[in-house]
This record gives structure tokens, sequence and C-alpha cells, in this order.
């Protein structure tokens, strides 16, 4: 695999026959999480189909030529005709091998997926997820000696990794960026000698068996399983949205506000997370309109109190989106006034959506006593209603979600499984 610049492009990728291109960035958990999974690709479809490789920052107008807006973007190329699948944001290795198989023979496409060889491996505990929760769980584990697997569909670290700054954790006078706390968390764990196996596809969850199948070829069985999952941002469900995402609505301030360096954004939202990201992406934009569905925020007051004094963010209270639609470079975003239902447009260079999360429990949340909410239900020893299954952090029913309560939460599993592995 080979890193160009766009001076090389034509020669590379135009005069290349098939060519799948990855256009990255620096300080992007999506971007990390995705290196591993093209790498390997690049190792098994290497001989039929060539990988490459662009630093987005450093070919900035040659990223928006080709009509990429945030970061990682894959763009597929055949013998110089750029083809209309594309994928950005978090991507999964199965979407990868999907739209690569497309470009082969059905015959030779089976015939790389007969290298694939199925493995087997087993452990004491399972952690389902590597935020803060199942970073800490792994931890204590390692550190009483027992045998650790941590599996992600990303890098460790979870939603922390993509904060900007954290000032309520800690041991620390001044505020923490948000990579920074997680890659000290997940350095700490993975010394210890807890296993990672992450930016990797779950494909199959089985929490009678205790298996976890990552990456459609690799199962993992364990003694115990700690899921601690998360959340994922909450989608509007507005037209547009989907065909949008990646390609000017962005869900991560820290992936993408540098990209709007003297522009106008709109954020959708009323939080913690929208108006503290508001902040931030308030450095590199010109102009932010927030829209919010209530007629104040609900975000803490000394957050408030900071956007309030930004000249360069102005609110719309009581709105909500209707639609999105790209016309040319911009973005035109429908927003209704909720009391008098009259629609207006926003006129932007990208939107940023903050809404709230919700739990990550799609593979297994039949099997699990949930609250009314769709949150896991734990007693005080994170155990949950399945034997030998316990779970941590944002994805269990509790009053508050922080860091602080989610690292609380991995200690309690750890120490409770701890004993009962002893």
């Amino acid at each position: 695999m080979k890193e160009i610049t766009s001076a090389e492009f034509d020669k590379e990728v135009i005069q290349s026959g098939k060519v799948v291109l990855d256009f990255y960035s620096s300080e992007c958990p999506p971007c990390e999480a995705l290196a591993p999974k093209f790498e390997g690709l690049a190792n098994l479809y290497g001989k039929d189909i060539k990988f490459v490789k662009m630093f987005r920052q450093q070919n900035k107008e040659l990223a928006e030529k080709l009509g990429v807006k945030s970061s990682p973007t894959l763009l597929f190329f055949d013998n110089g005709n750029q083809l209309s699948n594309t994928l950005s944001g978090g991507i999964k290795r199965s979407d990868i091998i999907y739209i690569l198989d497309n470009m082969l023979t059905t015959e030779r496409a089976k015939e790389i997926k007969s290298h694939i060889k199925p493995t087997v491996s087993e452990f004491d505990v399972l952690i389902l997820g590597a935020g803060p929760g199942g970073l800490t769980a792994g931890l204590y584990l390692c550190q009483s000696k027992i045998n650790t697997v941590l599996i992600d569909i990303a890098l460790p670290g979870g939603q922390v990794s993509t904060t900007h700054e954290v000032s309520n954790y800690p041991g620390f006078i001044n505020p923490q960026p948000g990579y920074m706390l997680s890659h000290n968390m997940s350095e700490q764990t993975k010394l210890c000698g807890s296993v990672y196996k992450v930016a990797v596809d779950v494909t199959k969850v089985d929490l009678d068996k205790k298996e976890v199948i990552i990456d459609e070829f690799e199962t993992i069985k364990a003694k115990r399983i700690i899921i601690a999952t998360g959340t994922s941002p909450n989608l509007m469900g507005v037209p547009g949205e989907k065909e949008l995402k990646g390609k000017g609505i962005s869900y991560c301030a820290t992936c993408d506000a540098k990209y709007y360096g003297d522009k106008e954004v709109v954020i959708i939202g009323g939080g913690n997370s929208a108006v503290e990201e508001a902040d931030f992406i308030s450095k590199f934009a010109s102009k932010i309109t927030m829209v919010h569905q209530f007629d104040a925020f609900t975000a803490n007051k000394q957050a408030q109190e900071k956007l309030f004094a930004n000249s360069k963010i102005s609110t719309l209270f009581e709105h909500e989106p209707r639609s999105f639609v790209r016309e040319g470079e911009k973005i035109i975003t429908e927003v209704e006034n909720l009391k008098t239902k009259e629609r207006t447009k926003l006129v932007s260079d990208g939107v940023f959506v903050f809404i709230g999360m919700k739990p990550n429990i799609s593979m297994f949340k039949d099997k699990l006593q949930l609250d009314k909410w769709g949150y896991i239900k734990t007693d005080e020893d994170m155990h949950t209603s399945m034997s030998e299954i316990y779970a941590v952090g944002d994805v269990i029913s509790k009053k508050y979600r922080q860091i602080t309560t989610a690292v609380a939460d991995g200690t309690i599993a750890a120490i409770a499984i701890a004993k009962k592995l002893d």
C-alpha cells in the first residue's frame, strides 16, 4: 500500500486500472479505525486492486474537487473512471469488501475469500467495547492476572476520543483533549497486558455461548462477557440526512470542524454536546446558526454563558429541520417554526448534528432485561439478567452518564468478576 500526493494522482490512480483511494486526516478517530482494515484488505485484494492513501489536509484542493467532505473517505476507480460508490465516516470492513467484490468477477472474488481461514481464540473475559468503562475493566482484570480481550469496532476511547476537551475528569488541573485522555487510558490498559481486537466488524454476538465472531472469520470465546458498547448519535430521519452523511452533514466536530475555516455552518441540537461543540467549531467557522427544538438550551449553565457571549453564534429556538438538500457547494437546511409552522431555508457550507445518543445493543437486546428507554438493567455488581454477562458505562440504565461513572462501572464489574473467577 502506497501513500501518494495530488501530484501523483493521475499516474497512481487514473492510469492504474482498479484503485481504491483513502483520504484520511490527522486527529481523526474514524480514520485510525479504518487504517488496519484498509491495510488488511490491501494484503488480501492487493494483487487485483491497487490500494493508495492520501493525506487530506495537505491535498485539500484535490479532495474538494473529488467531492470529499469528511474524513475518512474511500473513493473507488476503474480504469480512470471514478465509481459512484463512496464510503465515509465509520466505515465497515464488510462495506468495503462488497464494493471490492463488485470490481472483480464473481469467481475471482470467491477465490480471494477462499484464502480466509476461520480461527478460534479463548479468554477468561471478553469486553465488548473499549470506551472508558471497558478500558477500566480491562485494566483491573489484567492487573488481577485474568486473561482479557477488548473488542471494538473502532479504536479504543469511545465517545471521549471525539470530544474536544474534558474539563471535569479528576486529576487534571487543565482541560484535557478528549483524544489524549482516551489515548492515555488505552495505553495504560494495553501495557498492562490486555489483548486488543479493535477496528473490527462484529459479525455476531452469542451471549448464551459467550462467543463473539469478528470480521466474519474469527470466533472469540470467554468465561465472562462485559458489555461496554456505549451509545451512538441519534439520527433525525429527515429527508436528505442519509444521502448527505459524510458529504456535508457531520456528527463529529473533532473530525471535521477544521474543514470549515471562515465558512458558515448549522448545528442541530441544544444539549451539552451541541453547545460545547459549537464553541469548538466557532474557532474555525465564521458563522454558526444553532437550531433547537425547545425554547431554551438544556446544556449546563457555564457552557450556555460561553455560547451566548460568542458573537459568531446565533440561535433559532423552537425550530426543527425538515430536509437537507445540496445545491452546488452549499447545504440547504429547511427548518420549521414549531409555533407558527412557517418554514425557512438556511444556507450553509455544512451541518453538524448533536441530538443525543442511543444504546448500542441491536445485536443482543432481545436477550437482556432493559429499562423503558432501551438501556441494560444491572445490579450493584454490574451483572445483567443473564448468567455471567455484565454491562458497564453509558449502555446501562442509570441516572447520570459521565466518564467518571463509566470508569466506576468498569471497576465494579472487574472486581466482581475477578472474585468469581478466583
